[in-house]
Formats: structure tokens, sequence, C-alpha cells
């Protein structure tokens, strides 16, 4: 459970790092079931399984020595594994801490994968805009290192305060040195600070963030891999409303306006209340 203080502090940063919440072993087992993943030799597929900077194309079944982002999309309907990870007790607590609600479901999940030497960057950008058939933008996700997270890994870095700031999406760019700025900041609230600080996780530990948070994460250049998992939570108000295409629309089956819910959106969270 969070404290008082941490819930503040992410309530301030649009982010917080949490504890370490996975053992050895617990990690070790996602690997292998990833791996399978990747290589297409999972018994179940997932949503997605593509190289994220090769325009959507499939993955395939190995890794080129082009530069990749490998990206899975709910992993957790190809592994076992992984969906108990998503619907680890204390994980789940704390983003029900975070979003204030009773009720937690799995929006989807994601698995980005920097490989050594040619793993791609990830560009600046916020959750929500990207999820054109959901609202409100009240999501929480929580992001899981499989190997430690570093400034020399491509680990993420995010800009504090700027889930106050709405939806930019179409206006984040970067820099040649991957520093991100505003391509209209006359936009941006009064006293708004475009400031990127390193997001370095350890292995097992997670960190979580919030849907209209800026965050990106650099090329991975050094010789260790960058392996995470990110299960985007929503809380139980949470509605389908359809405004533009998002690979999980075929797996909706509730009219526009109403609760988005269902098998293919689990509830990995439930607080009752005596009455």
């Amino acid at each position: 459970m969070l404290t008082d203080e941490q819930i503040k502090e992410f309530d301030e940063n649009g982010f917080l790092k949490g504890d370490v919440v996975l053992s050895d072993e617990e990690v070790e087992r996602l690997r292998e079931d990833l791996d399978l993943v990747i290589a297409g030799k999972s018994v179940k597929q997932p949503v997605l399984n593509r190289n994220l900077l090769d325009g959507g194309a499939d993955y395939g079944m190995s890794i080129t020595s082009r530069e990749t982002v490998v990206q899975i999309v709910n992993i957790w309907m190809a592994s076992d594994a992984f969906f108990q990870h998503a619907c680890n007790p204390r994980i789940c607590e704390e983003i029900a801490q975070l979003m204030r609600t009773d009720t937690v479901r799995i929006w989807h999940d994601q698995v980005q994968y920097k490989p050594p030497i040619t793993g791609g960057p990830t560009k600046w950008h916020q959750d929500h805009p990207l999820w054109p058939i959901i609202q409100p933008a009240d999501l929480v996700s929580a992001w899981v290192a499989l190997d430690d997270a570093t400034i020399e890994n491509g680990c993420m870095w995010m800009v504090p305060g700027s889930h106050k700031w709405g939806d930019q999406q179409k206006y984040l760019a970067s820099t040649p040195d991957f520093k991100p700025y505003h391509q209209a900041p006359h936009l941006l609230p009064e006293g708004a600070v475009v400031e990127a600080v390193p997001f370095e996780i350890k292995k097992g530990q997670v960190g979580y963030h919030h849907s209209l948070t800026w965050h990106g994460s650099p090329h991975n250049r050094s010789e260790r891999k960058r392996r995470a998992i990110a299960v985007h939570y929503m809380p139980g108000h949470t509605r389908y409303v359809p405004t533009g295409k998002h690979p999980m629309e075929a797996h909706v089956h509730v009219p526009a306006g109403e609760i988005l819910q269902g098998d293919e959106f689990p509830v990995t969270y439930q607080a009752y209340r005596v009455k």
C-alpha cells in the first residue's frame, strides 16, 4: 500500500517509483514466456507482436540487425504468467489508490523490448491521446522492469507535472539529443516547465505513470537488454467512447458510451465495502 506522501508525489509529478514487487524467479519466468511469444512459439497469441519502428509490420521469428523496439500488446492473453502478473495484488491495490477507484480493470498491457545495441527510441508521447476509444483520461500504468532500466540502456524519461497540461500529443517533439519540447508553447499553462528527468527502474521494480504524463525513451546503445512489461489499468468508470481507431476495438463488446468491460478487460481489483 502506498503512503499519503507517495500519493501526493504522484499527484504532483504524474509518476512515482514503487518498490521491487517481483522476485528473481518471477522475473525469469516472465522472461522465458516473453521469449516464446516474441518467437511466435506460444500456444496462444497476443493482440500485436511487431517492431514498433518498422511501420507496424509483424515482428517475425527473430531479431534482425535493424533498429528495433519489439512491441507486444496483450501478452497476458498469450501467457498465464503475464496474466498473473497483471493481477498482482500489491500493484493492483496501489493502482486503485492512485486512480481513486474501487474497481480496476486491464485496458491492455504492452511489452517494449529494446535489444542491445540496436534498440531504438520510443518517441515523446502521452498515452491517453493514443487510445481514442476510451474516456476519461484517468488511467494509470504500472511499468515493471525485467532488466535494470538505466540511462545507458534506454530507460524512460518523464516530464514532471505534464499530466496537468491536458492533451498536448500533437505538439510534442524531440531535439536530436532526445530532449522534449512543445511546438506551440503558448498553448501550455502559465508556469509549465518542459524539463525531462530519467526514470531509472531496477529489475523487478514497479514505476507508475499517469496516462497524460509526457514520457519517452531513447536508444539502447549498451550491450544489455532492456525488457519491461507495462500494464495499462483503467478505473471502473472508464467508458467506451470511440473517436478513432485502436487495436483493442475489435475486443470491445459494449455500446458506445457504456462502461468498458468484458472478458478482454478483466477486473484485477475490487474493493468490497460492508453495507
